[in-house]
C-alpha cells in the first residue's frame, strides 16, 4: 500500500533523508523512531505529499505520488502533532467540510460514530477556541479518519491526550490496521511503538539503521539479546554504529 524507494530529501546542502527504502502493507503498523533530527518528519511529510523529495519514488496504493498525486492523496490521511483547525468552523462543520473535500457520500452517517469514538459527541457545536489541546487533537484525528484512508500517517498523534484518550487512540490505530489500512506511526513514546507496531524502522542521521520486528532486529544483533526496545534503540543510535552485530 505504501512504497518508498530511494527517498532522499535535502535542504540546501543538508541531507535530511538519505536513500530510504521500505514498504508498509495493508494491516501493518510501522513504527518510525529516531532521535530529533533523524529525518522522521521529512520522511512522513514527503509521503504525505507536503514536501517534494529531492530524489526517489513514493507510491500509495500503486499510484505514483509525483505523477498521480490526486489519486494517491485520496487514499491517505496525514495527522500531524499540531492540529491545524479552522477558527470559525464547529467540530461537526469541520467533519462535513472534510467530507466534501473527499467526496464522502455517506458523511452524515459516519460523523456520529467518529464523534463517539473520539469522545467529541458533546462538543459537536463547539468552535476550536472552546476546545482543550487534547480535544483539538481528537478533532484533527477524526477529520483524518473520516474518509476511511487506506494509508494512515501519524506524527506524534498522542500529543495533548490524557490517559483515557491515549488508550482510545491506541485502539483506534489498531482497529484501522485490522480493517486493512497501512499505518506509519512516528513517535518518541517507545512503549507505544513496542505495544502496537508490527515492525519498526529506526532512523538516525537521515538513514535507516534497522528495519523489522523487534525480535528480528535483536536476532541480527546478538549483543542486544534480552534487552528492552528502549535499550535496543539507544544502542542503535549510539555514536559508532550499528550496535555490534
Amino acid at each position: 500500500m505504501i512504497e518508498v524507494e530511494g527517498l532522499e530529501k535535502r535542504y540546501g546542502e543538508l541531507p535530511a533523508v538519505r536513500g530510504l527504502t521500505f514498504t508498509v502493507n495493508p494491516g501493518e503498523v510501522l513504527g518510525l523512531v529516531g532521535p530529533n533530527g533523524a529525518g522522521k518528519t521529512s520522511t512522513i511529510r514527503s509521503i504525505a505529499g507536503i514536501i517534494i523529495p529531492t530524489r526517489g519514488r513514493i507510491r500509495i496504493g500503486g499510484h505514483d505520488l509525483a505523477t498521480d498525486a490526486v489519486a494517491a492523496k485520496r487514499l491517505l490521511a496525514f495527522i500531524p502533532d499540531e492540529p491545524h483547525l479552522f477558527e470559525y468552523l464547529t467540530v461537526e462543520e469541520h467533519l462535513r467540510f472534510v467530507g466534501r473535500l473527499y467526496l464522502v457520500a455517506d458523511v452524515e452517517t459516519r460523523i456520529p460514530s467518529l464523534l463517539e469514538e473520539m469522545e467529541l459527541a458533546t462538543k459537536r457545536t463547539a468552535l476550536p477556541g472552546e476546545l482543550s489541546r487534547g480535544m483539538k487533537q481528537k478533532l484533527a484525528i477524526a477529520c483524518g479518519l473520516l474518509h476511511a484512508p487506506r494509508a494512515l500517517l501519524l506524527d506524534e498523534p498522542l500529543t495533548g491526550l490524557d490517559p483515557v484518550g491515549i488508550r482510545r487512540m491506541k485502539a483506534t490505530i489498531v482497529r484501522r490496521a485490522e480493517s486493512g489500512a497501512a499505518v506509519i506511526l512516528s513517535s518518541h513514546l517507545l512503549h507505544l511503538v513496542e505495544e502496537i507496531c508490527t515492525r519498526i524502522l529506526v532512523m538516525n542521521a537521515g538513514q535507516a539503521v534497522a528495519l523489522g520486528t523487534v525480535a528480528d532486529i535483536i536476532a541480527n544483533r546478538p549483543a542486544l539479546s534480552g534487552r528492552r526496545l528502549e535499550d535496543v534503540f539507544l544502542a542503535l543510535i549510539a555514536p559508532g554504529g550499528d550496535a555490534e552485530r
